[in-house]
């Protein structure tokens, strides 16, 4: 009979204690910087002992409001989006809300970010930061090789439906008309979706165009190493333009020892991962959040520091 009593209790012990299930609604899974955020969450969710499940929007608006809409079916205890276009995340929000269910949002930061609702948080980083310290860095390795002559750039857009797109493209623009750059004269901008592939055909077009680059501005890490293949397939020697990116991936800091790239911005993918998740455990176990949007701040990385970063 004791050892019956016991068992009872045990069970009731072990029922009475509920691990949050927690929804993850990733842009996309194909992505090497949306991987690392990834693994920051799996690495927080294990610490926090919550039960997730992670879905694959594929980079389609529909789809990622379809699975909020799942997760909130479910009665998840809080939802965590990576949201595809960021001007959907006020619709997103909204429904958890109003299912009475906390949402967080790591790295595309809501439009309502100054106002965040009872139960919506942000984890990202500032992308005007990201978009000026790279243009100061290239545009002071650009004066270094022209000297007083006029030098000739590009502009490789992620998704401008993104935020982090368009403050990225919007910094560098607006960098290059200042007395500290004014000398680059950016000749076009284009859209690679993030993409290496798509990188690399943008500047081979270019270079059989005939335009000769003195500098490559690119939003991110996988569109500037695209843009190092198509500089090395040309036959270009690569000490002629700048190459930039963000976010010091770790093909980014490999591309940065073997000279293909010159600078990169390191965004702390696995830590906005892990805050993030962290804020929305906390969220489901009803605690209030210190902040409600909190920002990790960006870091210029060259080959002379990278390797202060290859363990992020």
């Amino acid at each position: 009979m004791k050892r019956m009593m016991i068992t009872a209790a045990f069970a009731m012990s072990a029922f009475s204690v509920h691990a949050q299930d927690i929804g993850v609604a990733m842009a996309q899974f194909d992505n090497n910087f949306l991987t690392i955020l990834r693994e920051g969450i799996e690495e927080a969710g294990k610490a926090e002992e919550v039960t997730l499940q992670f879905e694959d929007a594929q980079n389609d608006v529909p789809r990622q409001l379809s699975q909020i809409q799942n997760f909130i079916s479910l009665g998840v205890d809080a939802i965590i989006v990576v949201a595809v276009d960021s001007d959907a995340i006020t619709q997103m929000n909204k429904m958890a809300s109003e299912a009475g269910i906390p949402i967080v949002n790591i790295n595309r930061e809501p439009p309502n970010v100054d106002n965040l609702g009872a139960l919506e948080a942000f984890v990202g980083s500032r992308e005007v930061d990201a978009g000026t310290i790279q243009a100061a860095e290239a545009c002071r390795l650009v004066k270094e090789k022209v000297g007083d002559g006029v030098a000739k750039g590009v502009i490789l857009a992620g998704d401008l439906f993104i935020q982090a797109g368009r403050v990225r493209t919007e910094t560098v623009q607006e960098y290059v008309k200042t007395p500290a750059c004014n000398f680059v004269q950016v000749e076009d901008t284009q859209v690679a979706d993030w993409s290496r592939s798509k990188a690399a055909d943008l500047v081979s077009n270019w270079l059989t165009a005939g335009l000769e680059l003195d500098v490559i501005f690119a939003n991110n890490d996988e569109m500037a190493i695209g843009a190092a293949q198509a500089l090395n397939a040309a036959g270009v020697d690569p000490h002629d333009v700048v190459v930039a990116g963000i976010d010091a991936t770790p093909d980014a800091l490999m591309g940065l020892e073997a000279g293909d790239i010159d600078l990169t911005v390191f965004q702390d993918a696995a830590g906005q991962g892990r805050k993030g998740l962290e804020i929305a455990a906390a969220m489901a176990r009803g605690e209030e959040p210190a902040n409600r949007a909190v920002y990790i701040p960006f870091e210029l990385v060259t080959a002379e520091n990278a390797d202060d970063f290859s363990g992020n």
